[in-house]
């Protein structure tokens, strides 16, 4: 009776722990979702974000001058008001992105996708934007002539031209 009973409460905890493992690995039908992420006010200047899945994370206010967002995926995450001055972006899927008054001076969009991206009052100064695809993004008349003095290439991901993107002349 008494090893009956021990190896029912091995069973238990063992069964417990199987649910456990497999609700926190997503392996009972459900794929694991990246956390959306706070960073709103930080300073985090000089970050490295990059190849890292931030999806409907928050950078408003955030300082992130000189961070590293290279091949990360930024699909819905918000930099409203973020100093970006010098961050890399390049091959950054900023997908649906909030850059509404973001400040990318010299930032690095090489080959990013921001489709869909609400960046009015956005400035570019500077901005590298090499292979971007700014497709419905909602842009100020006269950052989207700036970015099309600059446009050129061709985003790899998408096969979009820069400068059709941005409907330049």
């Amino acid at each position: 009776m008494n090893t009956r009973f021990s190896n029912w409460i091995w069973i238990s905890i063992l069964s417990v722990l199987l649910v456990f493992l497999f609700g926190i690995t997503g392996l009972v039908g459900f794929a694991p979702q990246a956390l959306a992420l706070d960073y709103n006010k930080e300073s985090l200047l000089g970050s490295d974000f990059s190849r890292r899945d931030l999806t409907d994370s928050s950078f408003t206010k955030a300082n992130l001058r000189n961070s590293n967002f290279s091949y990360a995926n930024l699909q819905g995450v918000s930099f409203f008001a973020a100093n970006l001055e010098s961050v890399n972006f390049e091959g950054a899927d900023l997908t649906n992105a909030t850059l509404d008054s973001a400040r990318f001076i010299k930032a690095n969009l090489t080959n990013a996708v921001l489709e869909g991206a609400f960046a009015a009052n956005a400035r570019f100064d500077g901005a590298i934007i090499e292979g971007a695809d700014f497709t419905d993004v909602l842009l100020r008349q006269d950052e989207q002539n700036k970015l099309c003095k600059v446009a050129q290439g061709t985003n790899p991901t998408t096969g979009r031209a820069t400068r059709e993107t941005l409907f330049c002349p």
